[in-house]
């Protein structure tokens, strides 16, 4: 299930906003995005791949754009990670949560035996790789562009030699029978899904999470545990920590970071603070209401500990005598 929707005010209905996600109509991206209810009276717009969503942002042809970050079976979404730390400079506004059920489906008639071609998004065929593997080894896996454009294709060829894995609304959406359903390779498949925009920080919730990207100073021993220390020392638990190729050479590698907690939250914006003056490149990707249950308590007794050490320094600098 997706989490639930926030609450739409009537300024968010009456704002006349436009929304771009992965299309066509019928993927998982589209089902996680109408269930935000404030997002759901909005313009919608699709469009064929997820780089095209972020672009369209960029140029302000939409003002928000929704788009998958990460898998609970393959992880992370590189095509969407990377274009977020390299090629755009956008701010996540909330991240959404989708239970993902994966079915296999053709036109009417097909049968498992007749399968010969499977069509779905890359990371979707990796999702239920085993499966394919078993029930249908000998067909080929041909990329699409999303799971719904495959469902699409599917349907338009009308070849009983064909199939796709989409969602199973697609299968209803583009005249489909389902082969086969629930065909992920492991229980619990969920995919993580983001909002972003232009520019913008939504207020604190009390549970939020933040998202960075740190370069290196220098490609020396103990870097990354310098790193790391700052949210150590400070009891920010980390929720995601990714390296990346930083696109200057190969072996130089960044840092994609996720922590519990928001900036304005003073522990957190102590820690990006340090980390700006001891790293030197540190892009700001958002703080945003975190999906799933508050796990606050930590980072809240340590945002108070921060607070009082703060007060102590202060009081000894009120101290300080001119000569």
């Amino acid at each position: 299930m997706s989490q639930p929707a926030t609450s739409a005010s009537s300024s968010d209905l009456a704002s006349g906003r436009k929304v771009a996600f992965l299309g066509p109509l019928g993927t998982f991206t589209e089902q996680a995005l109408k269930g935000q209810v404030d997002l759901a009276v909005c313009a919608l717009l699709p469009l064929p791949t997820m780089p095209d969503v972020l672009d369209a942002v960029r140029d302000q042809r939409v003002d928000l754009g929704f788009v998958a970050i990460e898998n609970a079976i393959e992880g992370t979404v590189n095509v969407t990670l990377d274009a977020l730390l390299f090629d755009h400079s956008l701010v996540i506004q909330r991240e959404v949560v989708l239970d993902i059920e994966h079915c296999l489906m053709a036109v009417a008639g097909t049968t498992l035996a007749d399968v010969k071609q499977v069509f779905s998004i890359p990371v979707a065929t990796a999702q239920c790789h085993a499966y394919l593997r078993r029930v249908v080894p000998h067909a080929e896996l041909r990329a699409a562009n999303s799971t719904a454009e495959a469902a699409r294709m599917v349907g338009e060829r009308n070849e009983p030699g064909i199939a796709a894995v989409a969602p199973r609304a697609a299968a209803e959406l583009y005249g489909l029978d389902i082969l086969a359903a629930d065909i992920a390779d492991h229980p619990g498949n969920q995919t993580r899904f983001v909002v972003v925009a232009r520019s913008g920080v939504p207020a604190p919730t009390g549970h939020d999470k933040t998202s960075l990207l740190v370069f290196q100073r220098a490609n020396a021993a103990g870097s990354l545990l310098s790193i790391l220390q700052e949210f150590a020392a400070r009891r920010i638990n980390l929720t995601n920590l990714l390296s990346r190729p930083a696109k200057t050479g190969l072996g130089d590698y960044c840092f994609f970071v996720e922590a519990e907690g928001h900036i304005a939250d003073e522990v957190l914006a102590d820690a990006l603070r340090d980390l700006h003056a001891k790293q030197g490149n540190v892009k700001f990707l958002g703080s945003y209401p975190a999906a799933g249950a508050s796990a606050e308590s930590a980072r809240a007794h340590a945002d108070a500990a921060w607070t009082a050490a703060d007060d102590w320094v202060r009081a000894l600098r009120d101290q300080i005598v001119d000569g």
